[in-house]
């Protein structure tokens, strides 16, 4: 099946009293490269959060952001360090019989010390929290396979017009390449005539024999047959239920490799000229394929 590595999903859910939103991009990639970022006190819940995609998805970059909202505990403590408090209190007292004018201790001086109060993060029920996080992630994931199937769509479309543009250059190919031996041999002769000016006589023995060899070491039959091969095999792959892009990337390979392999062995500058363009297209579809799960 063909899906698309780029997309977006989103999703959130409230279930009281956690309140949770997720988001969800993908890019392109070789391998599964999952980032998280996650909300503070919850990162208990990273490597739940990573097993849930990686049953989802073969490969590429996940880039996932989770809020998370708990309406039932505060978000953050206060600590009171009360040693550091009383100590201060104790030095300004004894500051204060040195000096009695100096007025009485205020809260606003021991606050501006600083080292009294610290704030603290409030403790996170991950366990408690965990299937709001799931449902969410859940919906989000369908967000997004929706939109990579949607992108997937598109570029099946682009690839059966290429690919059928391909196959009709293939048969072109096969036309053009055929009952060459008559093509080669007066080619042959041309080529004699020119170098000898007529003077030596031309032996059509020898000039058939060579002209032979040249067709048999010319013979482009079997990457023909190959790269109808390889024309089934991408249209089998597309409509596997599995991820198809490594396959896909690995047969182009061998695709390119095929009309490489003609465009060396074939003397026909028509056929050449079919085997130019057919790299071309090839081209665009390994760029295309690079899309593609």
């Amino acid at each position: 099946m063909i899906k698309s590595m780029t997309a977006y999903g989103s999703a959130e859910i409230s279930i009281d009293p956690f309140t949770v939103s997720a988001e969800i991009r993908t890019f392109n990639g070789r391998y599964l490269d999952i980032q998280i970022r996650l909300a503070h006190g919850y990162a208990s819940m990273e490597e739940q959060i990573r097993s849930l995609i990686s049953r989802q998805l073969t490969r590429g970059r996940v880039e996932i952001t989770i809020q998370i909202h708990d309406a039932s505990d505060p978000d953050y403590e206060i600590e009171i360090d009360m040693p550091r408090a009383k100590a201060y209190k104790a030095a300004a007292e004894r500051l204060r019989a040195i000096f009695p004018d100096s007025g009485e201790l205020s809260m606003d001086f021991l606050l501006s010390q600083g080292g009294i109060m610290r704030v603290l993060e409030a403790q996170k029920d991950s366990a408690a929290c965990w299937p709001v996080v799931q449902k969410c992630m859940e919906h989000a994931m369908e967000n997004l396979n929706a939109m990579r199937k949607k992108e997937g769509d598109f570029i099946v479309r682009d690839f059966l017009e290429r690919l059928t543009y391909i196959e009709k250059k293939i048969e072109q190919i096969k036309t053009a390449s055929t009952d060459l031996l008559p093509h080669y041999r007066e080619q042959l002769k041309g080529r004699i005539s020119a170098l000898t000016e007529g003077i030596v006589e031309i032996d059509n023995g020898r000039i058939a024999q060579e002209a032979a060899f040249i067709a048999d070491r010319s013979d482009i039959s079997e990457e023909i047959v190959r790269a109808e091969s390889h024309l089934m095999q991408f249209r089998d792959i597309m409509q596997a239920p599995e991820p198809s892009g490594r396959k896909l990337n690995f047969l182009l390979q061998e695709f390119t490799r095929e009309f490489n392999t003609m465009g060396v062995k074939s003397g026909n500058a028509k056929v050449s000229h079919m085997v130019v363009s057919v790299k071309a297209e090839l081209e665009k579809l390994r760029e295309q394929v690079q899309n593609v799960e």
